[in-house]
């Protein structure tokens, strides 16, 4: 009989309607801080990318070569800056080439249309030469009867 009894708090809580003053909260899991509510506080998230070796021994790295003056960006192989610089005087020695002459002010115009665009333009300037001779012809040429007119309106006007 007195296995079976049940103090009044014990009733309390196995009837789930009443909380006993005695009674301490639910356990928290091992690790988490509360506060003082009961509440769990929050922390600050793992960066994985933060907290990979890999990259903390790379920026242990360029820290202490940025320390001692080292440039670590710009590092090629003797064999890589040779070739670079080979292929610069190639590409520079192609854009002075003959054979990439300068056609109508469009650079690099070759083959059947840099000749057609070519001979247009000769055409256009031989016209234009053309026609200055003969605006220079005329210009020489001077009507007799304009001259006798021009004279007596000059003695004319000096007379007054």
């Amino acid at each position: 009989d007195t296995a079976f009894r049940q103090s009044p708090v014990e009733v309390e809580n196995a009837t789930g309607t009443m909380m006993s003053m005695t009674s301490s909260p639910p356990a928290t899991p091992t690790g988490v801080q509360t506060d003082q509510d009961g509440l769990i506080l929050p922390k600050k998230l793992i960066n994985p990318c933060m907290e990979n070796t890999d990259r903390k021994e790379l920026h242990r790295e360029l820290k202490f070569n940025a320390r001692i003056g080292k440039s670590v960006l710009n590092q090629k192989s003797e064999l890589q800056r040779a070739y670079d610089k080979q292929k610069e005087r190639h590409a520079a020695a192609e854009q002075h080439s003959p054979d990439a002459e300068i056609v109508g002010g469009i650079p690099g115009l070759k083959g059947e249309l840099g000749r057609v665009i070519m001979e247009r333009a000769q055409k256009h300037e031989a016209a234009a030469q053309k026609q200055d001779q003969e605006d220079a012809e005329e210009r020489q040429y001077v009507n007799p009867e304009y001259l006798n007119v021009r004279a007596k309106l000059r003695t004319a006007h000096a007379n007054n």
